[in-house]
């Protein structure tokens, strides 16, 4: 009996680790003048240019401080500007100021040749990754239970982790070598378990590899 009460203790005690945000977390839910959502909805898509507010070493770590994306987008080339006619400056230069390095999905990298899965047009996605760099997102699960991650990406697995509340949860395996960073593909890419609803706290940690978009959590086993 003593046993079954300490068994149960100790899931109640790991279930409460992975359900609770970190109490000293300071970053914030993004949100701007335009995207006013605030924390992503699980289910649903996290957009991974959405990490939070709080700067280097609380909402992300990057190894520069420039945001690689911007900076090549503000450039002009005898073969035409990165930033694309028609598209606004909100999306080519998105966080600028910022040291994770994003940009768009474009006509003449992106769109020029066939994907196995086309991506959206001017997909904000998270380029020029190095090892140990990471992005933190405040999320709002409404149904607790098993969930698929499912992404698109270019170009290679960037043996890339999900920490929940500060744990490890989920090892991501982007599975198909597409060739390219503007090459894309769609591919399921693991599975997390979220123990509770309500406010949590995910960390996407990854390194050098690939481009990433967007991560969609799909319901599979609700608890």
């Amino acid at each position: 009996m003593k046993k079954n009460i300490f068994l149960t203790f100790c899931s109640f005690l790991s279930i409460a680790s992975f359900s609770q945000k970190p109490k000293n977390y300071s970053g914030k839910p993004y949100v701007d003048s335009i995207y006013t959502v605030g924390a992503q909805i699980i289910p649903g898509r996290v957009e991974l240019a959405y990490y939070d507010i709080g700067g280097e070493g609380i909402a992300y770590h990057d190894v520069t401080p420039e945001n690689e994306g911007s900076k090549l987008n503000h450039e002009k080339h005898d073969y035409g500007s990165h930033w694309r006619p028609g598209v606004e400056a909100y999306t080519a230069f998105f966080r600028e100021n910022e040291g994770v390095d994003i940009s768009y999905t474009k006509d003449w990298a992106d769109f020029n040749h066939p994907n196995k899965v086309d991506p959206k047009v001017n997909q904000l996605y998270i380029g020029w990754q190095e090892d140990g760099e990471w992005t933190n997102y405040t999320v709002k699960v409404i149904k607790p239970g098993k969930y698929r991650i499912i992404t698109v990406y270019g170009n290679k697995d960037n043996k890339s982790e999900l920490w929940l509340n500060g744990n490890k949860a989920a090892v991501l395996k982007l599975p198909e070598e597409t060739g390219s960073f503007h090459n894309w593909t769609q591919a399921t890419i693991g599975e997390i378990i979220f123990p509770v609803a309500g406010i949590n706290l995910l960390t996407l940690k990854y390194n050098k590899g690939a481009n990433l978009g967007y991560l969609d959590f799909l319901l599979v086993e609700e608890l």
